[in-house]
């Protein structure tokens, strides 16, 4: 009895406890187990006699307990769809529970996969080298999936067919080579993923790695890039390059390819891909370095060389300036003070002839100097008003000199339509003029040279058919004039004709290509005319024709700016002269006595500072040389200042550059005038005299 009634105890006690749903329910079973309990209880009272009470409670209770039954199953019945529901609940969850234990065995194969690319990806960047990662890849793939065989196939140059580059198993794949187009392969490269293969295809077959069938056999392609690829830092429109990664399964239990085996593989792919580009630009990038390196070797040693190059141009130039400009520079000056003194005509027209000479050969020395320091090649010309009579008479006058000291006779003629005052380059003229006559001179060991000038409208111009142009250009107020320098064997005097045999060298291609008849030709066209030379009829004597455009221009009026100042002028004039050239400063003190002036001179610009400190400002004129060593004119220019009384001194630079600054810079350091070299005393008195009048001296 008391374990019966230890059952409902424990029912109200687990009830009591716990939430658990329709507790109702249970109560009603906690009640029909009493009754139960006390029916049975009182059933055993009944077989001994029993009164009237005892008959009435067994009946109440068994009334009672067939309530409680049939309540208990009324109830059980109207549970059986919520029963249900919860077993539709636990089939549900149960299905829940299966499916949430595949995702995560996948997020396990997943979590090994990922595994494996970490494994490989990091063996493939151990090298740099493309040959290493390849071969990386493959031994790697191979123990990871447990392959037959596995090869890398890349296209050939001229990209026709697919080449085995790289296998597991070393053979010799030479006779192995795949058209590239190949159904497989076009299909691998024109797809991104993995690419199963046929049993029967020829690049499966042929990556196999010859031990018997294959089984299943997997392909992706793998971009090779380039730094060619890249400009600017975005793809070229060019064509892709790929190359082929091919992997094979063993023949055995009739193993093919899972999705996490061929999820590693494009994995892979694109990991070997990156690889092999970053080793390409790296490789490249090297290559670029290399090359920098040598451009800069290069460069380096360029620099070296024009630094070589400087030095000897600057050595050259010191040498001509010291040793070729300076002595002409004094000897032009010497010549300036002989043309002052009382010649005869003959004296006069030699010397006349050698100052122009010695004119044209300092032009020359400076052309020199400035083409060795622009290194462009320029030529300059100073075009002006000149008589071109004298130029002419003085011209042939240094050429008679020449044909006599050489053994040839000499002639010339001057039309008198050719004009007297022109606007030109009389110094470049005047040399052109010499080079025709020593080319010609040299060509000959004797003979009868002929100096001819005249203009467009000459009888004999018509018949040379390179003057054409010129007489159909000659209006517009221009004057053609032509030069014409012959060399004969005709020697014709008033009053006699004698034959003369010369000796002739051959005309040479060289006449017109040599650098001093080419340098002439330049100058020539420069002044808008042309030169050329002409052979006789035999081919051995030849004259050179000259023909020039000028511009006539009307004779200067007496009294006007030509007119020389008056000497009285420079009588007493204090002028101190400061050059390092013991020559030039002789000279050009000569041509200031020439003038009239005291002269003191000194040879540097310390002691031109020194003099003016001890004599006070006596002097009303210093003339400067704006390249002496150690302090230039420019330097010495702006010290002077502070040793001036009013307006003295007036301060000239003496210079032998052609440089167009030098007059500006000459004013930056507060100097009066420019004297350029070579000092002439026509020059000297007519820079003087302007230097004065514009300090109102005058």
């Amino acid at each position: 009895v008391i374990a019966y009634f230890s059952i409902p105890i424990e029912l109200g006690y687990f009830v009591s406890c716990s939430n658990l749903p329709f507790k109702w329910v249970l109560i009603q079973f906690i009640a029909f187990i009493v009754l139960c309990g006390l029916t049975h209880l009182l059933t055993a009272w009944v077989y001994e006699p029993h009164s009237f009470q005892m008959m009435l409670a067994l009946t109440v209770f068994k009334f009672l307990t067939a309530l409680v039954s049939c309540a208990t199953s009324i109830t059980l019945v109207t549970m059986i769809p919520l029963l249900l529901r919860v077993k539709v609940r636990e089939l549900f969850l149960k299905n829940k529970t299966r499916e949430l234990d595949r995702e995560v065995g996948m997020m396990k194969k997943q979590e090994e996969a990922s595994w494996h690319v970490r494994m490989l990806t990091r063996e493939i960047r151990k090298s740099l080298d493309r040959h290493t990662i390849l071969y990386t890849t493959l031994v790697e793939l191979s123990k990871t999936l447990l392959l037959q065989n596995c090869a890398v196939w890349m296209p050939n140059e001229e990209r026709t067919v697919m080449i085995l580059t790289h296998e597991l198993k070393q053979r010799n794949s030479s006779d192995l080579p795949i058209p590239i187009n190949d159904s497989d392969v076009q299909e691998i490269k024109g797809s991104k993923g993995v690419k199963i293969l046929q049993p029967d295809s020829p690049l499966g077959l042929a990556s196999s790695g010859g031990d018997g069938e294959p089984g299943g056999v997997a392909a992706i392609r793998m971009p090779m890039l380039r730094v060619s690829n890249f400009k600017g830092g975005t793809p070229e429109l060019i064509q892709a390059c790929y190359a082929i990664l091919v992997l094979v399964l063993p023949n055995v239990d009739s193993r093919s390819w899972s999705y996490q085996e061929l999820e590693i593989v494009e994995v892979v792919a694109d990991q070997v891909a990156v690889a092999i580009s970053h080793a390409a630009v790296l490789e490249e990038s090297q290559l670029m370095r290399e090359k920098l390196a040598e451009q800069n070797r290069v460069l380096q040693q360029a620099k070296r060389d024009a630094m070589m190059a400087s030095q000897a141009r600057n050595s050259f130039q010191k040498v001509m300036s010291h040793g070729m400009r300076r002595p002409m520079h004094s000897v032009s000056g010497l010549l300036s003070v002989m043309q002052l003194e009382n010649l005869g005509p003959d004296q006069r027209l030699i010397v006349d002839a050698v100052a122009k000479t010695s004119s044209v050969v300092s032009t020359l020395i400076n052309d020199v100097m400035e083409i060795s320091t622009v290194d462009n090649g320029t030529l300059s010309l100073q075009m002006k008003s000149f008589r071109l009579h004298p130029m002419i008479k003085e011209a042939a006058c240094l050429a008679k000199c020449i044909c006599v000291f050489k053994g040839f006779d000499f002639g010339v003629q001057v039309e008198k339509t050719v004009p007297d005052w022109v606007i030109g380059d009389e110094k470049r003229i005047f040399q052109v003029i010499l080079h025709m006559v020593g080319n010609l001179l040299a060509r000959c060991d004797g003979g009868f040279l002929m100096f001819r000038v005249l203009t467009e409208s000459g009888s004999e111009g018509g018949q040379d058919q390179r003057w054409v142009p010129w007489r159909m250009n000659s209006s517009q107020g221009y004057a053609y004039v032509k030069f014409e320098i012959r060399m004969s064997s005709l020697q014709q005097n008033e009053a006699s004709t004698s034959l003369v045999q010369i000796a002739r060298r051959p005309i040479s291609d060289r006449t017109g290509s040599n650098l001093s008849f080419s340098m002439c030709k330049k100058l020539v066209q420069m002044m808008q005319g042309d030169i050329w030379v002409v052979p006789n009829s035999q081919g051995f004597a030849e004259s050179m024709m000259l023909v020039l455009r000028f511009q006539p221009t009307v004779l200067p009026e007496p009294g006007g700016s030509s007119e020389n100042p008056p000497s009285s002028l420079f009588r007493g004039l204090k002028v101190l002269v400061a050059d390092d050239d013991d020559v030039n400063r002789s000279v050009t003190r000569r041509l200031l006595e020439k003038l009239g002036c005291n002269v003191s001179a000194v040879a540097s610009g310390v002691e031109c500072l020194n003099s003016l400190g001890a004599m006070g400002t006596s002097f009303q004129v210093i003339l400067l040389d704006l390249h002496m060593p150690e302090m230039d004119g420019f330097e010495v220019a702006r010290r002077i200042p502070k040793y001036r009384s009013g307006s003295w001194p007036l301060i000239v630079a003496l210079t032998a550059s052609v440089d167009e600054d030098v007059w500006e810079r000459c004013l930056q350091s507060g100097m009066n005038g420019v004297i350029r070299k070579p000092v002439l005393l026509q020059t000297m008195r007519d820079e003087l005299y302007r230097v004065l009048q514009a300090s109102q001296v005058v």
